[in-house]
């Protein structure tokens, strides 16, 4: 299959975990296009099937996932699609934040009208190395109050790679 995959990063994660998708594809001998949002992705018309995914932050996508799934929402609405979300949220145990995560991935796809064929949201990392001192006190009292580590000294990853893997697998079958 050609599969057209387009993200949109804050911090890099959702960069890290669509090249990851890309190299798994491209294992199984699928022609693949990655494409940064922000940087005039290709139109998905040409491809058997797209991934999009973003990063949550302050409770949003990345505006530049939502412009390209309006340029392209009656495309996307026909082809094998996917959504994946990235967000700390997924990391926590805290039953109420998951439950979040899929309200606000739900009422984006309802505010832009794409209804892609599934929905999977992935766990983000703490990038508190890239934070400024704000940042890093907030995202230090977020991870704190949700199970996370709270040594700011360093990055801490929560992607599950291997459910990385097992979905994108499932999805180009």
């Amino acid at each position: 299959m050609k599969i057209l995959i387009v993200y949109a990063t804050s911090e890099g994660q959702t960069r890290k975990i669509s090249r990851f998708m890309e190299e798994v594809l491209q294992a199984k001998n699928h022609s693949v296009v990655i494409a940064d949002a922000t940087e005039d992705p290709p139109s998905p018309e040409k491809f058997d099937a797209v991934l999009i995914g973003s990063s949550i932050h302050i409770q949003k996508y990345h505006s530049s996932i939502k412009d390209y799934i309006m340029k392209n929402l009656d495309e996307l609405n026909i082809k094998h699609s996917a959504f994946f979300s990235v967000s700390m949220a997924i990391a926590s145990d805290i039953e109420e934040e998951h439950k979040e995560v899929e309200k606000i991935a739900q009422h984006f796809l309802d505010q832009t009208g794409w209804k892609p064929n599934e929905t999977h949201h992935i766990a983000g990392a703490l990038k508190y190395t890239q934070y400024d001192y704000f940042k890093k006190l907030i995202m230090r009292m977020i991870a704190k109050k949700e199970g996370g580590s709270t040594d700011t000294s360093k990055d801490h990853e929560y992607t599950d790679w291997d459910a990385v893997r097992s979905f994108v697998l499932d999805f180009a079958k």
